[in-house]
This record gives C-alpha cells, sequence and structure tokens, in this order.
C-alpha cells in the first residue's frame, strides 16, 4: 500500500504537549482512535510492546516508530505522526529524547514490513529531516512524509 493512503491529515499533528513517552505513544494512539483507524485498546499494546521488547522503537536521533499487531485492533492500516512541542526520553541513550512518533498500524505482517519500509525511505533522507524537524504545520509535516 502507497505511503499517501496509510498517512492522513486527520492523524498527523504538531506542537502536541505531553509527559512523557507513553503519553506520547498515547497522542498518536489517540489521533488512530478518532480516526476510525484502530480500537482504543491498540494504544496500550503499542505501550506494552515498548515495555516488553524495550527502547528499540527509537530507531534514530528523535524518532520513535510505536506499533503494535495487527490483533491488537487495526481496523483500517495507517500510520499517525506528531511532532511534540518538548522532545520526551523513551530510555535510549543513544537516540533520546524523542521529538517525533510515527506510530504504525498495520493489517497483517506483509503490509507492516512495506510499511516500514517505505517510512525508512523518509526517515533516512537527512533532506527529509530537515523539513520534518522545520515543520510548523500539519500540512508540511504530512508534505514532508507524502513528498518523498
Amino acid at each position: 500500500m502507497e505511503i499517501n493512503k496509510l498517512i492522513r491529515k486527520e492523524i498527523v499533528d504538531v506542537n502536541v504537549a505531553v509527559e512523557d513517552w507513553q503519553g506520547a505513544i498515547r497522542a498518536a494512539g489517540k489521533l488512530m482512535v478518532e480516526d476510525g483507524a484502530v480500537e482504543e485498546r491498540f494504544s496500550d499494546a503499542m505501550i506494552r510492546v515498548a515495555k516488553e521488547f524495550g527502547p528499540y522503537i527509537v530507531v534514530a536521533p528523535g524518532i520513535a516508530l510505536p506499533h503494535a499487531r495487527p490483533e491488537d485492533g487495526v481496523i483500517k492500516p495507517s500510520i499517525a505522526i506528531i511532532r511534540l512541542s518538548t522532545p520526551v526520553n523513551f530510555g535510549n541513550e543513544d537516540n533520546d529524547p524523542v521529538y517525533l512518533v510515527v506510530a504504525l498500524a498495520a493489517i497483517d505482517n506483509e503490509q507492516h514490513i512495506d510499511g516500514l519500509k517505505q517510512l525508512a525511505k523518509v526517515l533516512g533522507n537527512k533532506d527529509k529531516i530537515v523539513e520534518i524537524k522545520a515543520a510548523t504545520t500539519k500540512e508540511e509535516l504530512l508534505n514532508a512524509f507524502l513528498n518523498a
């Protein structure tokens, strides 16, 4: 599935204030719940996965990629993106603090891998990271991901 079908303006937000890493994951999950993309339990599942496997979800400096399994309440494939107003620590010495949370909800394993590949193209591009860091509106953040 193309990245522009996974990322929608309704599930992108900027200047999101949170207390801690769990709040950051919940903020992304809340956008997906409000969009009808996932059930409420998906946020708890993303937090459970992060606790179970540790802060490996912080995949690059300042970028966290929380996710959970399709059976944890995925309704439609989606990627929620939030820029935090103040970065928070996830417990990853190398890549904390996190300013960008990109939550992935996939219907199956194949789609999960495909979504990660598409995100890697964006997040592995230094120019895109500059664009993402400079984004001050939902539209700018959305465009940084969609115009890869």
